[in-house]
């Protein structure tokens, strides 16, 4: 396990950089997925918006920094993570060694398994954010190891019982964490990550808010940054810093990625789907997707159709 004195761990808080926006396609098609960290390792990743799953991250080996909304964890030891969907998240990988599991469940399967959803309401792992975070200590490793293994054998031996089952490990794993539960303290974020949160909050509350009879309110980079009390370029530069992409990019991938949802999940009409995400003219809309997806919004509509 890579060792760090606490100088080293505030300048690597610090200092954070290089993340990779990712976005989470809403209707792909599937409920459970089990994932081995040791066959696919986590990569720096920054999750703005909102996911339509939910995340069991159980890291038994492996270094990193974990940021959950403003709440900043330094990673080095066993631990335990229970992310909910609406959380703007984020991991840094400081180590080649990657061990543990995770676990990724819809929100829409959990609407339609009342005893799991009863279970999480109970524990509050994911709703708490105080809960989010369990450090493990060694004696802890063997049971949980023991469930996540059984999950995966699971997962990947398919059979018509498979997310019965699933679902009964998932509590006994939330059971398990809690009665050697250690929540740490979150680590000191620094202020230009507080202020990146902040943006993606409100972009999120923006591209979430949408619907029919109230378009997206604001959608340059001046506004965001006004709403922000903040100068554009500062925005700019931050966000520029630790993603790699400007205001314009993350604003113009969070209405794609509503867009695409909104053809694919509702029955609107393109004339309101392109309104509702700030086109007056649809076919201002049809340019501005096409240009970007190489589809345009109707042949994106029938491609998935016929997929599926």
């Amino acid at each position: 396990m890579l060792k760090t004195s606490d100088i080293e761990k505030v300048d690597l808080l610090r200092n954070s950089a290089d993340f990779l926006p990712v976005s989470h396609a809403y209707f792909e098609n599937w409920n459970i997925r089990v994932v081995s960290r040791k066959e696919d390792p986590c990569k720096n990743y920054l999750s703005p918006h909102r996911r339509d799953f939910y995340k069991i991250l159980y890291i038994s080996k492996g270094t990193g920094i974990l940021t959950i909304g403003t709440h900043t964890y330094y990673i080095d030891r066993p631990t335990i993570i229970f992310l909910h969907p609406n959380g703007i998240i984020s991991w840094k990988n400081l180590s080649d060694d990657s061990d543990g599991y995770y676990v990724l469940f819809k929100k829409r399967y959990l609407d339609e398994q009342p005893i799991l959803k009863v279970a999480m309401e109970k524990y509050e792992l994911f709703s708490k954010i105080e809960k989010n975070v369990i450090r493990l200590g060694e004696n802890d490793l063997d049971s949980l190891n023991h469930w996540f293994a059984i999950m995966l054998k699971q997962y990947e031996d398919q059979d018509g019982m498979t997310e019965d089952r699933l679902q009964t490990y998932m509590q006994m794993v939330m059971i398990e964490s809690l009665q050697v539960a250690n929540f740490p303290k979150p680590d000191i974020v620094s202020e230009e990550y507080r202020q990146i949160h902040d943006f993606f909050q409100l972009l999120e509350a923006e591209a979430s808010d949408i619907n029919r009879h109230n378009p997206v309110r604001i959608k340059t980079a001046k506004e965001f940054a006004n709403s922000l009390a903040i100068h554009p370029n500062y925005l700019n530069a931050i966000l520029k810093k630790y993603t790699g992409q400007n205001v314009s990019t993350h604003i113009k991938n969070r209405l794609l990625e509503e867009s695409k949802a909104l053809l694919i999940q509702s029955d609107w009409s393109l004339q309101e789907i392109g309104f509702s995400i700030g086109f007056a003219d649809q076919s201002n809309f049809n340019q501005f997707f096409k240009k970007n997806i190489g589809l345009t919004p109707q042949a994106f509509r029938k491609s998935y159709q016929i997929k599926h």
